[in-house]
């Protein structure tokens, strides 16, 4: 086939750090409150503005608290393990990568002994109905290296006993979450805001205040983790007083990436563009014989249209071994990469080899749109050389 002649206009389709939002430059950050220490007046209500805005945009329940935490998504998240576990069993969710590192965390971290492991492989969801809710739940949202998601909260009971801990980053700001159906949600700036690295969230419910306030665990906790000393909250991380020293350039960067989704009509809008990404896809793949989703389901309502991933599927490369699919998955995507056109489109390495396009809300659906058909030449191109 022809070599496509139209090229995105931008064309990082990484799934993490994600896309800047659109039209973003280095002057963004002009007056980011650097050389300033972050207890300073001026810096906290910087870091309180970001917490505020997040809540708003997001709509978070008004009597969730929401607090910056050290780490990225993954600080968070552990900091919820480490602070609220061992108090009851736990039951872990694990179909992609990041569900499965939380497992080793509290099978050789934690050593929690009372654990329910509820294990698929990529593509699949776990039985949700054999979830026990009179444990704690940990799970993720959307498997951001998977593809796969769950369709709705309505699997999870509100008269549980035990506490919802949801990783969260692929899926908030791009996909509705229940909110209510989880007790800890977390995330970070990198993933769905395109924004800088290192920074994390974590919103936490009036339950799991109460946990933190009634419940010491029986291992010390890490004072990057610590949300609580002497059976108290402490109150200061959800109000900009960080457990340690954060980037005020990337707090001014997350501002606004803020203010942009603000101007850009709020969170329903960045749903929407992203949803129209995965329609153009989902079309594409009907309409070509060689590619399917990594997900083994045909309900819409299960694939991801954030990290929107997708396989190869003809003999020629299936009968391929492991290394053999990987080599060529390369080749591909280095093609797409020298004619910049589509940067960063590999699967994550501990996936099936896949294709994995990143259709958060500060990716455009014209860009998605148009790097299908590079997909098509760079396919065709390197089936040429090995079939």
């Amino acid at each position: 086939m022809n070599k496509p002649n139209i090229k995105p206009a931008n064309p990082n389709f990484s799934s993490g750090p994600t896309s800047k939002r659109p039209g973003w430059d280095i002057t963004a950050l002009s007056n980011a409150l650097t050389g300033r220490s972050h207890r300073s007046v001026e810096c906290k209500a910087r870091l309180k503005e970001a917490i505020d805005k997040s809540k708003n945009i997001l709509g978070l329940p008004e009597d969730y608290l929401l607090g910056i935490m050290p780490g990225s998504n993954t600080g968070a998240l552990e900091a919820a393990m480490w602070c609220l576990l061992g108090k009851t069993g736990v039951d872990i969710l694990a179909w992609e990568n990041f569900g499965k590192d939380w497992v080793i965390d509290a099978i050789s971290q934690l050593k929690l002994n009372n654990l329910n492991i509820h294990e698929e492989d990529y593509g699949k969801l776990p039985d949700l109905s054999k979830v026990n809710f009179d444990n704690d739940v940990i799970f993720t949202w959307n498997g951001t290296t998977s593809g796969v998601k769950v369709p709705n909260g309505d699997w999870i009971p509100d008269d549980r006993k035990g506490l919802t801990i949801c990783d969260a980053t692929s899926a908030i700001f791009g996909m509705p979450i229940d909110y209510k159906k989880c007790d800890v949600i977390t995330w970070s700036w990198q993933k769905i805001l395109g924004g800088e690295a290192a920074h994390g969230m974590i919103a936490i419910s009036p339950r799991v205040v109460e946990r933190l306030e009634s419940y010491t665990p029986s291992w010390p906790v890490p004072k990057l983790f610590r949300m609580a000393e002497n059976n108290k909250l402490i109150k200061g991380i959800f109000e900009g007083n960080t457990i340690n020293t954060p980037s005020m350039i990337c707090v001014e960067d997350i501002i606004d990436s803020l203010n942009w989704v603000s101007k850009e009509g709020g969170l329903n809008s960045l749903i929407s563009k992203s949803q129209n990404s995965l329609k153009k896809i989902s079309d594409w793949i009907d309409q070509n014989n060689y590619l399917t989703f990594l997900s083994e389901y045909k309900d819409m309502n299960y694939i991801s249209n954030t990290g929107i991933t997708f396989r190869i599927t003809e003999d020629w490369f299936t009968s391929k071994d492991e290394t053999g699919q990987r080599s060529v998955m390369a080749e591909i995507c280095k093609l797409l990469s020298e004619n910049n056109v589509g940067l960063d489109c590999n699967g994550y390495p501990k996936a099936p080899p896949s294709f994995r396009i990143w259709a958060g809300g500060t990716v455009q659906t014209s860009d998605v749109e148009l790097v299908l058909p590079w997909i098509d030449w760079a396919y065709n191109e390197i089936k040429t050389k090995h079939a």
